[in-house]
């Protein structure tokens, strides 16, 4: 077994908080994220010479770790079952019970429209750069985008207006 080039290393160690935020936001499982964030890194590893020479890392990384969810949802021969049931949260928060309806909102959204929210929104990524990591029209993004929007509202009803006044 070969050692990991110490430029991997340093990337894997900076990125590996970054993607894990955003597959717990994704998954909305602490342990299918850290799944995902691994699987991630062994694809990133796998092709990290071309990866690195061709200049943004990152965005790969990010293309690569969304792909690799909507993957894992589309695939039926997976044992394993979402829970209704969301981790603890580490401390508490001020917005604590906003971001856990969010959070509940955003579970019950195919895995489509909750990639676009969680990287419109939540991530504050540009139509563009979603539609890249999407392999969608930056039209379908933005379509996709309002009417996520429009079910996420509706499953959170007057509670969001509630737990955000």
């Amino acid at each position: 077994m070969r050692e990991a080039p110490a430029d991997y290393l340093e990337f894997a160690a900076a990125r590996s908080g970054p993607l894990f935020r955003t597959a717990c936001l994704l998954t909305g499982d602490w342990h299918l994220a850290e799944d995902l964030v691994q699987e991630t890194l062994a694809k990133m590893y796998r092709s990290w010479r071309r990866v690195s020479r061709a200049g943004s890392p990152v965005a790969y990384a990010d293309t690569v770790l969304v792909r690799t969810y909507l993957s894992q949802r589309r695939r039926r021969s997976s044992t394993e079952r979402p829970s209704d049931r969301l981790p603890e949260a580490a401390g508490p928060a001020p917005d604590a019970e906003l971001r856990m309806a969010l959070l509940d909102g955003l579970a019950r959204l195919t895995a489509k429209d909750r990639a676009v929210l969680v990287l419109r929104y939540w991530e504050d990524r540009s139509v563009e750069e979603t539609s890249e990591a999407l392999r969608l029209s930056p039209g379908a993004v933005r379509a996709r985008s309002m009417r996520a929007l429009h079910r996420l509202r509706a499953l959170l009803g007057a509670d969001l207006a509630d737990l955000a006044a």
